[in-house]
């Protein structure tokens, strides 16, 4: 088996050092792709490789998966065809590694910020403190623990308040808090090099949540969340923290509206802010509640970043190179909004004001604290809705 890889694999600063010399097949799910991939690689997958071959022999083929496991069976197929095929050993995860270390952190870090003050100041810059002062989530002697999970959108509030931070008359804190559940090495490898490439001073502290909900079948993933936040709450107090910033955006927050309504039977948002039920005196807020998610990738595209998708155990393995099978409610739930804006391109802001435009007087029952209100309770009180 050691000689075969050997033989059957390409790595990183292979591929990196001569990139012209080779054909690349990501052979990912779309999904996955579209968080990043390598320049120039094509998008296909395994099956679509082996029942289709290239007709391109010119070129030896370099196949990649997001750890190099897949990729390796698909390439020794390849190669009993008659074909020039390697694996790119550690796959798409070795490559992210490989661009960290191969970019001027402190060019990059530069270019990253002046792009925060210049040509991403209206999508990004000024909906972040739009949403801090339409809310008011961060006040005078407040201290933030700003939570990172390794993505493009923690990644990129941590940026926001370091700018904030520069220029703002509010006088508070901040500290950058990195959670590890159980992420294996590489991934968090990757979450330290992105922090140190961007200049984000972290901390980083360990749990074992993903030890505790693997073996759970119903919900793990709302477990999952729950005992991460519990964690943050919990480490952020003893920082002297007394609130806790998270990076949901505002695509998160109007498809949260309709996956109530849609899965749960039930109309609620997720709040911009929120105070902690076991954690007395603490406070959940969230910076980036109007940012737009397609605002944030091109801000992570223009600057050529690369963040981890998702360090989950359960979808940290090479079984996710296949095509959308990990397909969840909120994916749904994206795909709907998308089909809508074809014909309704103000759909996402109308779904967005719609939680803050609820008609009382207009619903069947509401929960307030805990207690169920219906429109019966003070409808023989009322006069003239007919006609109104």
């Amino acid at each position: 088996v050691y000689v075969r890889k050997q033989l059957m694999e390409i790595t990183a600063e292979q591929l990196r050092a001569d990139p012209g010399r080779y054909i690349v097949y990501d052979i990912r799910s779309e999904r996955e792709r579209a968080y990043g991939t390598i320049p120039d690689s094509y998008g296909s997958t395994a099956e679509e490789l082996l029942n289709t071959p290239p007709i391109d022999r010119s070129r030896p083929l370099v196949i990649l998966c997001a750890h190099g496991i897949v990729s390796l069976d698909v390439a020794e197929a390849l190669e009993a065809r008659g074909y020039e095929a390697y694996s790119l050993r550690g796959g798409y995860l070795a490559w992210l590694r490989a661009d960290l270390q191969d970019k001027q952190e402190e060019e990059v870090r530069a270019r990253v910020e002046q792009s925060l003050r210049k040509k991403f100041r209206t999508p990004l810059m000024s909906q972040f403190t739009k949403a801090l002062k339409a809310y008011r989530l961060v006040n005078e002697g407040d201290r933030v623990a700003v939570c990172i999970s390794g993505g493009k959108d923690s990644m990129l509030m941590a940026k926001l308040f370091q700018e904030l931070k520069r220029y703002s008359p509010v006088s508070f804190d901040v500290r950058y808090v990195v959670m590890d559940p159980g992420y294996n090495p590489e991934n968090r490898r990757i979450i330290e090099d992105n922090a140190r490439l961007l200049g984000i001073p972290i901390t980083v502290f360990e749990s074992n949540i993903f030890e505790s909900v693997y073996n759970v079948e119903k919900s793990p993933c709302y477990l999952c969340a729950r005992m991460r936040r519990g964690y943050l709450y919990g480490y952020a107090q003893k920082l002297g923290c007394n609130k806790i910033a998270l990076g949901h955006h505002f695509d998160d927050v109007i498809e949260t509206n309709l996956m109530g309504m849609l899965y749960s039977g039930q109309l609620q948002t997720m709040m911009p802010k929120l105070h902690s039920r076991n954690f007395p005196g603490m406070e959940l807020i969230r910076p980036l509640y109007f940012i737009r998610e397609d605002d944030i990738k091109a801000w992570r595209d223009y600057n050529g970043l690369h963040f981890i998708q998702c360090a989950c155990r359960f979808t940290d393995t090479c079984t996710t190179c296949n095509n959308g099978q990990n397909h969840s409610k909120r994916q749904e739930t994206k795909e709907l909004i998308r089909m809508l804006k074809k014909t309704n391109p103000q759909v996402e802001q109308l779904i967005f004001r719609s939680m803050e435009n609820v008609g009382l007087d207009a619903v069947l029952a509401y929960k307030q604290d805990g207690r169920k209100h219906s429109f019966l309770d003070t409808y023989d009180s009322r006069t003239g809705d007919e006609g109104e």
